[in-house]
């Protein structure tokens, strides 16, 4: 283990991003959805509201209003979504920013999605900006679905107000925190019939001000969850065509660009699924599924990455259920196994690229998910390992990936298990493999005492890990060595 290659890291030709935590589930740790799914994402969405004008707040309005009766998930003073917690007079020690270190620790970026009241001062869109810039680069999502009417800030605003204000917002918190790339989720185009984006004319300079287009799309939907069950001839719920739903999605981006004189910009969807509570577990996997496939048929270069929403959820919008028992364990459905086969698609991976030599020690950087340099060790296996395994005398942060599987190693850990990337994944023989490091931050922020600091996150790594590789168990089977039956 002495040869070590430069790596880098580099954006998939999609990107995939999940959904973890909003009003219908709780936030599940990094480590758990790592394990599960075998490799990080992009980024990971967060869900969070701003509205310190109002005397309920920072309170989660579900709680402060816990026995008020409600017809509709929205039917509160303001959005129920968890309390974003910084901001003037917060404080970056309590959520949404302790998960945000989390996300950052596992090498992924956060995408924050924060419904935000139109009316507050400039002072508080300041505030955020500082907040996050030390967060590398981070998706922000402002007040998203901004052309619907079910949200808070789409009560108190008209819907050019609506529109004015993100403008607003992008030019301050931008101002504050360059590293901050903006989203804006608007309805695009929603008829088969139609050119324009729904509001177009109160929408336009937001299309042109913002980093990102993007679309929430579900292939099929609940939206009077939890207040009424979807049955047959309901009025709360909907299915859509899978073809009809890329076929808008590209329409919207195309009409986008359009707004910007031709001048093309990431297109993303920042949600998407299909509902398990109209169309069944089963068909469930199966519109994900089609919905990937016609990305790779289509070539469709123009998309750059979709957010699966969510992990976990109390109603049938996740990878996992939330058990009614008790809200830390999940049940796994079958979508679930549909999604770790699509997210390693070729066309879902990160691109990574092996360079020449290079010697210990070595400085990594880590810009971002899609911007990271790293390391490749190569490895020999003369045939399918009975033990393989890493010993660190560090205090690294690190991912780690082998044949298809990430891990991650804590500052603190000393020791990582490296077999389950052979469990689904098996080796026949002898081959040759690359293990591959890289160096997210390991407080989960970047150190702005630095030029670039906003922007890249740097570790000198010092020494490798010692690797055990074994073919054979530690003591013979004595069965078969004594010819035992």
């Amino acid at each position: 283990m002495k040869k070590v290659l430069e790596l880098t890291m580099g954006r998939a030709l999609c990107a995939v991003d999940l959904g973890d935590g909003s009003e219908r589930g709780e936030y599940v740790p990094q480590d758990y959805i790592l394990s599960k799914l075998g490799r990080p994402h992009r980024s990971v969405s967060l869900m969070y509201c701003y509205y310190p004008l109002d005397k309920e707040f920072p309170g989660r309005i579900s709680e402060v209003y816990k026995d008020r009766e409600v017809k509709f998930q929205w039917d509160y003073p303001y959005d129920d979504y968890f309390p974003y917690l910084g901001g003037i007079g917060g404080s970056t020690d309590g959520e949404p920013f302790t998960f945000m270190r989390d996300i950052r620790r596992h090498g992924q970026d956060v995408t924050l999605t924060l419904t935000i009241d139109p009316f507050v001062t400039d002072e508080h869109l300041a505030a955020i900006g500082e907040d996050l810039k030390s967060f590398g680069r981070l998706f922000l999502r402002i007040n998203h679905e901004a052309t619907g009417d079910w949200f808070e800030f789409c009560k108190r605003a008209n819907h050019q107000q609506v529109a004015d204000f993100y403008c607003r917002a992008v030019r301050i918190i931008k101002e504050h925190a360059p590293n901050v790339q903006t989203v804006l989720c608007i309805g695009g185009v929603e008829d088969i019939g139609s050119e324009e984006i729904v509001m177009e004319n109160e929408f336009t300079q937001a299309v042109r001000d913002t980093d990102i287009w993007s679309v929430d799309k579900y292939l099929a939907l609940h939206w009077g969850w939890p207040c009424d069950i979807a049955e047959s001839g309901g009025t709360t719920h909907c299915r859509y065509s899978v073809r009809e739903v890329f076929e808008l999605t590209k329409r919207s981006y195309e009409r986008f660009m359009h707004l910007c004189g031709g001048t093309s910009k990431p297109m993303i969807m920042s949600e998407m699924n299909a509902d398990g509570d109209v169309t069944g577990p089963y068909e469930q996997a199966e519109m994900v599924r089609l919905f990937c496939d016609i990305i790779d048929e289509e070539n469709a270069d123009w998309f750059t990455g979709f957010t699966f929403y969510q992990f976990r959820d109390r109603g049938r919008l996740g990878l996992e259920r939330e058990d009614p028992n008790n809200a830390d364990v999940g049940i796994e459905q079958p979508v679930m196994k549909t999604y770790r086969e699509i997210i390693k698609r070729e066309r879902f991976l990160p691109l990574m690229t092996v360079g020449g030599e290079m010697e210990l020690p070595v400085k990594l950087r880590w810009g971002s998910s899609e911007d990271a340099e790293g390391i490749a060790v190569p490895l020999r296996f003369e045939a399918a390992p009975v033990f393989c395994e890493l010993f660190f005398r560090d205090d690294s942060n690190l991912m780690l990936e082998l044949n298809g599987r990430w891990f991650y190693k804590a500052p603190d850990t000393k020791y990582i298990d490296l077999m389950p990337a052979f469990y689904e994944k098996p080796i026949n023989g002898g081959c040759d493999m690359m293990l591959k490091i890289f160096a997210p931050p390991a407080s989960g922020e970047n150190d702005l005492s630095l030029e670039d600091g906003m922007f890249n996150y740097y570790y000198v790594l010092e020494r490798l890990p010692e690797i055990r590789i074994r073919t054979a168990p530690t003591e013979p089977d004595k069965d078969i060595t004594e010819g035992n039956t």
